[in-house]
């Protein structure tokens, strides 16, 4: 690296390790006007689930129903508590399980508990998929189940998370950077180089299906920018499909801009443009998992430029996120530069342009 990143603290064995992403430019002007979040409480779609995950003793009594905006299944067990949660055209599925509390207390006093765990389906989904071989096969193997979901692979980038090495000996997982310094950055102004994808942090060249391969750069090692956090965290873990640019391929494209404006997914709060009035109202239509895209600097022109992941509601009733940030040095939920809000008049909120469900 280009210059020693300052020690952060190893979070707690009792806290789940932390997650998503900011690509660059980050306005120090901007974050000093950052107002005290107002408190905004809404119901993250119909997660109500009370926890638990188990399984309903009489499988006839668990019901399915409809609800729109988006489109969307909702499989309820016999106590009436939601147990699923699957959006038409995306593959992304919320399912209840056991109870969870996510926390970074050294960027941070949010903590997140939540029953939500949110998987990766091997197809998308559509309405009356309950009934097709494919769900029933992979509900089974996912209801209630304690594997890693896409929040615990997440927090295996955050402060503190342990390395993770595959049988080849390459670490896949830990404590990462945002990136390397920048030799003409300062505090507050491009302190930290951009374009870490995930390749960097695993240093070694990667394949993509379009016949490109990604070269990492020795420099970026165990470094991922906010889309390049995605793109592990989705891709490399998860096996969602990845784009070797904004342009080649097909799948999760290279940067924020590129993942809020491709057909991937479903776009669950539209892009409609990118100044301060084109700031989204319906909050209450996201949900755990869905990527939120963020306007934060007048240089990149039309585009987006800072991707993060929905976690959900803290203790104090506001909706958090997790990226991958210049301030922090790598994934986070802190509020070092801008509180992790998604409600009321804080930087990001401020600056949140748009969401997507894939």
């Amino acid at each position: 690296m280009a210059g020693k990143k300052k020690s952060r603290p190893v979070l707690s064995a009792l806290v789940v390790l932390g997650l998503v992403g900011t690509s660059g430019y980050l306005t120090l002007e901007l974050r000093k006007q950052d107002d005290q979040g107002v408190t905004e409480i809404t119901n993250v779609g119909v997660l109500e689930g009370s926890g638990g995950g188990s399984k309903t003793a009489d499988k006839g009594e668990e019901t399915w129903s409809r609800l729109e905006n988006p489109a969307r299944s909702v499989l309820r067990g016999a106590d009436g508590q939601v147990k699923a949660v699957l959006t038409d055209g995306a593959r992304t599925a919320t399912l209840t399980g056991p109870s969870r509390t996510f926390a970074e207390p050294s960027s941070t006093s949010s903590k997140v508990s939540t029953t939500d765990w949110v998987r990766l389906m091997p197809e998308p989904w559509k309405k009356g998929a309950e009934k097709e071989k494919w769900f029933k096969d992979w509900y089974a193997e996912n209801e209630g189940s304690k594997k890693d979901d896409i929040f615990a692979v997440a927090f295996q980038y955050v402060a503190g998370a342990k390395d993770k090495k595959d049988e080849q000996g390459v670490v896949y997982a830990g404590d990462a950077d945002f990136g390397p310094l920048n030799p003409n950055g300062s505090e507050g102004n491009d302190l930290r180089l951009e374009q870490s994808d995930f390749y960097d942090f695993l240093g070694v060249p990667y394949p993509f299906r379009d016949g490109v391969v990604g070269q990492p750069e020795s420099l970026k090692a165990k470094s991922i920018d906010c889309s390049g956090f995605m793109r592990m965290v989705l891709g490399y873990r998860s096996r969602y499909p990845l784009m070797s640019s904004d342009e080649s391929g097909d799948g999760l494209p290279r940067t924020a801009n590129g993942m809020a404006r491709s057909k991937e997914g479903v776009d669950v709060l539209p892009l409609v443009g990118i100044t301060p009035k084109d700031r989204p109202t319906g909050i209450d239509q996201l949900q755990p998992g869905d990527l939120v895209f963020f306007k934060l600097d007048t240089r990149t022109g039309e585009r987006l430029d800072h991707v993060g992941m929905v976690l959900g509601y803290d203790t104090e009733g506001h909706l958090i996120f997790v990226s991958s940030r210049e301030e922090v040095n790598g994934p986070t939920i802190g509020d070092v530069g801008g509180v992790s809000r998604l409600d009321g008049n804080g930087y990001y909120a401020k600056t949140l342009r748009s969401a997507k469900r894939l």
